[in-house]
């Protein structure tokens, strides 16, 4: 009986660390004594956000604030994971990434599911692209009828044409959903005109066209919106740093830089100025 109590309490107490080890499982930790931060990024390259050099590695706007940050938070060492929009989100709610980031914007649903910083990282102009010689599209509402490139059903911009579409039941832009639409692809529709116009950042449209040579145009912008990166809602301590680096960079004028190196101009500048920019560059 004695012999029986004992091995009951050495199993009690056996299960009991095991228990806590792991709820106590330290953060990974570099040879260096960083600690390892995985971060999700995305793999549908969207130039110049995210492109890759010619080592097939990834450069671009978010790689560069990235490395800003890694200098003002000297005590993370950042591991970058290349992966699909929903992979990069669903590995972030799980746990399995600490963060993602590809400029994402912000609406009430993944607010729920992620921790998102105060501060944004940069600007994403949204914009319409048509055939050259259309004018008859220059906002949503003249969508109506229409159609438009397929979307993620997820994605921000989506979230912008569900807004509008709220507010305006009269006039709602019909939407086909995609997993993983293509902006090159999206852009060759409307070039052999399969559609009427396709929704995207106005920066992505000029840098994809560079290659494709479509006869294509920026037919209107539509928006400015804050670009976010996002958390597992667990990891408090590293988004408040990061939000601190983050209002640090736009006030002393280091993702203005960032802006006008990979954009050729100041997205941190009102909507009415972005949109003249825009004209002029086209």
């Amino acid at each position: 009986m004695k012999k029986w109590l004992s091995f009951l309490l050495v199993l009690a107490i056996s299960i009991s660390f095991a228990g806590c080890a792991k709820q106590a499982a330290p953060a990974e930790t570099a040879q260096d004594g960083k600690t390892v931060v995985k971060v999700g990024i995305g793999n549908e390259f969207s130039p110049p956000f995210l492109l890759l050099d010619d080592q097939k590695q990834p450069i671009g706007y978010d790689m560069d604030y990235l490395n800003e940050l890694q200098k003002k938070l000297p005590e993370y060492q950042f591991q970058y994971e290349l992966g699909g929009d929903e992979t990069q989100l669903i590995g972030t709610s799980t746990g399995k990434y600490a963060f993602a980031i590809n400029f994402y914007f912000k609406n009430a649903e993944r607010a729920q599911k992620f921790l998102y910083p105060e501060n944004p990282y940069g600007y994403s102009a949204t914009a319409l692209v048509t055939k050259t010689d259309r004018n008859d599209i220059q906002s949503f509402g003249d969508l109506v009828g229409k159609k438009l490139t397929p979307m993620a059903a997820s994605g921000g911009l989506r979230g912008i044409i569900n807004h509008y579409n709220s507010t305006h039941p009269d006039k709602q832009v019909a939407i086909e959903s995609i997993d993983n639409p293509s902006h090159a692809e999206n852009l060759k529709t409307v070039a052999n005109g399969k559609a009427d116009a396709s929704f995207l950042n106005a920066i992505t449209f000029q840098e994809v066209n560079k290659n494709l040579k479509l006869d294509l145009k920026i037919s209107g912008i539509v928006s400015k919106e804050p670009v976010y990166v996002v958390f597992n809602q667990s990891q408090t301590e590293l988004a408040k740093k990061i939000d601190a680096a983050t209002a640090e960079m736009t006030k002393d004028g280091t993702l203005t830089k960032l802006s006008e190196k990979w954009f050729n101009l100041d997205l941190f500048q009102d909507l009415d100025t972005v949109t003249k920019a825009y004209q002029n560059h086209q």
